[in-house]
């Protein structure tokens, strides 16, 4: 357990194991503590690096300055470690981070998991989506505003799994309970600004250019990332491949870490 002082904050972090570096990035709802059920199986083989993003955990934001510098921390992180190139891992809202990093520093990323997620090439994905695609996530989305029911996990879930959705619901309240008090609405909302901006979201072009072996991991119930717009999302990068896992929501590493963990490997194996 660590602090590295990087960018104007005490980012956290914590490290496990030796090898290639592979770096997790989590999401909204998440920190360092999400990733409990992969850390123990990929550190036999990889230097297991996990983090809180600033805002969220255990890292203070201090400057305030939000998700806009999500991707400038981890190349300041990564520096701080001395890890060249890493394989990252991302989960919903850590896309945002780890497709960043991988469109601005292409050298240092041997491979990226995209797990949950398009964030970061959201606008993107919505223009290359047709108009079926749109109506259908719009009622998705229109649904859970009304109903007000904001499920992550898929359903039935919590009745299956007790301990493990108590756990889930924790982990996330040490955003919101901790240091930080953080107020995770707003923080997503400065997010979605974030993805909206032309001059920080990314671009086709961009994301066409992307070399590095790209995997997205989708759940067949993920009301947050329709798996239906991953697919968008992975035709618009070069050689990138997507597994939907059935009966997974939109936190397929927490629902089914024993795919999650497999679909990695293999693709890491595969590289």
């Amino acid at each position: 357990m660590a602090t590295a002082e990087i960018n104007g904050v005490n980012l956290y972090y914590q490290e496990q194991g030796k090898g290639p570096a592979v770096v997790f990035a989590h999401g909204a709802g998440g920190n360092h503590l999400s990733w409990w059920q992969q850390v123990p199986m990929l550190s036999h083989d990889y230097r297991c690096i996990t983090f809180d993003h600033r805002g969220w955990g255990l890292s203070l934001d201090g400057q305030d300055a939000g998700p806009a510098a999500f991707v400038e921390d981890l190349h300041a992180l990564l520096d701080h470690l001395g890890i060249e190139q890493a394989t990252l891992v991302a989960q919903s809202m850590g896309g945002l981070t780890c497709l960043g990093f991988t469109i601005a520093y292409p050298q240092r990323v041997r491979a990226l998991v995209m797990g949950n997620t398009f964030a970061g090439m959201r606008r993107e994905v919505w223009l290359a989506a047709d108009e079926e695609l749109r109506t259908n996530a719009r009622a998705i989305w229109d649904r859970r505003r009304r109903d007000g029911v904001k499920r992550a996990l898929a359903p039935g879930f919590a009745r299956r799994e007790k301990q493990r959705a108590f756990l889930y619901k924790q982990i996330r309240l040490l955003n919101e309970e901790g240091p930080n008090r953080l107020q995770t609405e707003e923080g997503v909302q400065r997010l979605r600004a974030l993805e909206r901006d032309q001059e920080a979201a990314a671009s086709r072009e961009q994301l066409a250019a992307i070399k590095a072996p790209v995997l997205f991991i989708g759940g067949e119930h993920d009301e947050v990332m329709p798996p239906a717009l991953m697919e968008v999302a992975c035709r618009l990068i070069p050689g990138a491949r997507m597994v939907v896992v059935p009966g997974a929501g939109h936190s397929v590493y927490f629902e089914d870490p024993e795919t999650f963990n497999r679909l990695v490997l293999e693709f890491l194996a595969s590289l």
